[in-house]
């Protein structure tokens, strides 16, 4: 301690510098570091006070004003100076927005009323993963669709959706969730293009979409846990063959014991008959109580 005294007295009384004065003393250098007087604390006021305006502003726009302060510096010291300032934005996390209706959906009462989409994902060989994206119909809990491969985008499902808008007719709304692939250009443009409604649930909140939850449940629960899948063309022919027997085959308890291809036909010809009779209204509508699994 009394040599780093002594360095620093001689430094500050005789003017000599650093490494003279600590070998003089036989001092290590480190003990007596010189602290560096700040380079132009007047520019860094004066951009602090800028940024605190201006919480969002880079040194480029900061050191454009300050240009009209009359204080033009080079670019290199402009960053500099901004760094030893720790004004550096930090940068934001993208956010995904739904940008479709979130107003209460109404009951399906009828085909083509309200369909509901979603993605589910599971292996095929040695751990290769794949996705299959579900499309249902809410009103007879018909699966139109089950669509699967390494990677679906959302110009792949605005392709599906086509497809099955000429098989079984254009829906008046599509329920999902905030997705990339639901909220990608693609499927916006898809929607506006062919008029139908999409409606996004509210992040966090899988029970709004529960009808395609519940048919979710049921595939994981009686196909993917069930089968080992050794490519995804087989994979695809299982799910094919599980989609088959559970639109035209397996009981619903929710449609009195028919299967949803039966449904769908018992409403298409009973037009006369009171709306809503195979598809009794919940308590909530997004509840998933009362379905079967």
């Amino acid at each position: 301690m009394a040599r780093r005294d002594a360095a620093l007295r001689a430094m500050r009384n005789h003017d000599v510098s650093q490494r003279r004065a600590c070998a003089l003393v036989g001092v290590d250098p480190k003990t007596v570091r010189r602290e560096r007087p700040p380079d132009n604390p007047d520019i860094g006021k004066a951009m602090g006070e800028i940024a605190e305006k201006r919480r969002r502003f880079g040194y480029r726009r900061i050191g454009i004003l300050l240009e009209r302060q009359g204080r033009t510096m080079n670019h290199k010291k402009l960053y500099r100076l901004y760094r030893e300032e720790g004004l550096s934005v930090r940068r934001r996390r993208g956010r995904k927005r739904a940008r479709g209706s979130r107003s209460p959906v109404p009951e399906a009462l009828h085909p083509n009323q309200r369909w509901s989409m979603d993605f589910m994902s599971d292996t095929f060989g040695a751990s290769r993963r794949f996705r299959i994206l579900a499309v249902n119909d809410d009103c007879c809990r018909e699966n139109l669709a089950l669509i699967a491969d390494t990677s679906i985008s959302g110009a792949r499902a605005a392709r599906e959706l086509d497809a099955l808008l000429r098989l079984y007719g254009k829906p008046q709304t599509i329920v999902s969730d905030n997705g990339t692939e639901f909220t990608s250009k693609a499927i916006l443009r898809w929607a506006k293009d062919n008029d139908v409604a999409w409606h996004y649930i509210d992040p966090g909140k899988p029970q709004q979409n529960g009808f395609i939850e519940s048919f979710n449940g049921s595939l994981r629960d009686e196909c993917l846990n069930e089968e080992i899948f050794d490519s995804l063309a087989d994979a695809r022919r299982k799910l094919a063959l599980w989609r088959y027997d559970y639109n035209h085959v397996r009981p619903h308890s929710s449609l009195g014991g028919m299967a949803p291809s039966q449904a769908r036909r018992a409403l298409e010809q009973s037009v006369s008959s009171a709306p809503g009779a195979l598809a009794q209204p919940e308590t909530d509508q997004y509840q998933v109580q009362g379905l079967s699994s």
